[in-house]
């Protein structure tokens, strides 16, 4: 039980903090299933490195 009553504006917070967690989560995967993408398609090839050169 808490020992304070919640104020009504942070319930409100609450409602957009969830919101950006969802957007920022809904980026991250975004992110990372167009690098899945590019890095299995055929054409990909890791850069050479250039410090290994004779």
């Amino acid at each position: 039980m808490a020992l304070r009553k919640e104020h009504e504006l942070h319930k409100r917070r609450s409602g957009l903090n969830k919101g950006v967690g969802i957007l920022l989560a809904a980026f991250v995967v975004l992110v990372m299933a167009l690098t899945m993408v590019k890095v299995t398609s055929a054409t990909f090839k890791f850069p050479d490195a250039q410090g290994e050169q004779n």
